[in-house]
């Protein structure tokens, strides 16, 4: 009887814990930076990168784990409301079908996606016609933001005016860019009138490009951090570990609120439930200034070396000029 007894109370806690869990981050949902067009975008989202489906041009292959429906339920179910979606991921008709299950009312989401480079390269009918493949698999009848994917030379520019069409139309509410380099960017800005509310680029300790980040701030748009977590791959670092211990925090939990005390979107990704939770803690205490900056100073040069091989790759990639990579920029801003 003291064992059943036992088992109930841990049992309790446990689903106490979630249930608090779930109800903290619902609340973190009002905490929310303001975009250059008056709009508010929730500072922590959900990605969906290789959940349920992994993208047959993937650079890192992984086995498929739960279901796309399993994994956005409980997405749901946590008090996740805003999801980083794309064409590239090829799992938009599932996640919109998980998010329909979900009952949430679409007001309540944040749903952005991405056009891939493939549709860039073709030019601003193909533009158009995915992201009405995009709002038909996703289920909705507008986007909270739409993104151009990759600076595609010679072609990103025509992509988004295609986007401020789209915006005219009520399709998109707002547009965005994602892997802009200060360059790109420039070679962008004498077209365009309406202004990206943000950039999406990869943002960690270890791929912190000071430069490139103060520029865009400059220019009022917000900044996008992908692979905040570093894919899990520098959970062990004794730094920032150290810095973990100090808060109480996981690792996970230091370099979320390093994203997030910057006013940087954070957008985790976690098929297990109690990762989402734990992911989405980062509201509740504050970096000194010191462990800032010992965390903004883990960028090494090879780092950055890496960062231009990959964006030389991928602004071609899935296009007929992969291979001759034909207009990538030979020198751009790396830091």
């Amino acid at each position: 009887l003291h064992i059943v007894f036992l088992m109930h109370r841990i049992t309790c806690g446990f689903c106490y814990y979630h249930i608090t869990a779930a109800l903290r981050l619902r609340n973190t949902m009002d905490t929310a930076v303001t975009l250059n067009n008056g709009l508010k975008h929730p500072l922590i989202g959900f990605g969906t990168y290789k959940v349920g489906v992994v993208p047959a041009s993937a650079s890192a292959g992984a086995a498929v784990g739960r279901t796309t429906d399993e994994v956005i339920s409980d997405a749901i179910s946590v008090g996740y409301r805003m999801f980083d979606c794309a064409q590239f991921y090829a799992n938009e008709k599932k996640v919109g079908d998980a998010l329909k299950k979900s009952g949430v009312a679409r007001e309540e989401l944040f749903l952005i996606s991405k056009v891939w480079c493939n549709k860039i390269y073709e030019g601003p009918a193909a533009v158009r016609a995915q992201l009405e493949q995009t709002l038909s698999d996703l289920g909705t009848p507008y986007l909270d933001l739409y993104l151009i994917h990759w600076p595609v030379p010679g072609k990103h520019v025509d992509a988004y005016l295609e986007l401020e069409k789209l915006v005219e139309e009520k399709k998109i509410k707002s547009i965005g860019l994602s892997n802009y380099t200060i360059e790109d960017y420039e070679e962008l800005k004498p077209h365009i009138k309406i202004k990206p509310v943000v950039n999406q680029i990869e943002i960690n300790p270890f791929l912190f490009r000071k430069n490139t980040i103060q520029y865009f701030v400059g220019e009022n748009i917000v900044m996008h951090s992908y692979r905040t977590l570093r894919q899990g791959k520098e959970m062990g670092n004794d730094v920032i570990n150290e810095i973990a211990k100090k808060y109480s925090k996981t690792p996970a939990q230091i370099l979320g609120r390093w994203c997030v005390q910057q006013n940087m979107v954070y957008i985790p990704k976690s098929e297990k439930k109690e990762r989402m939770i734990e992911n989405a803690g980062v509201f509740d205490f504050t970096i000194s200034e010191d462990d800032m900056a010992t965390l903004g100073n883990m960028t090494k040069p090879d780092q950055l070396t890496a960062f231009k091989e990959l964006y030389d790759k991928c602004v071609v990639r899935d296009t007929p000029i992969q291979e001759s990579r034909e207009g990538v920029k030979a020198k751009v801003t790396l830091d």
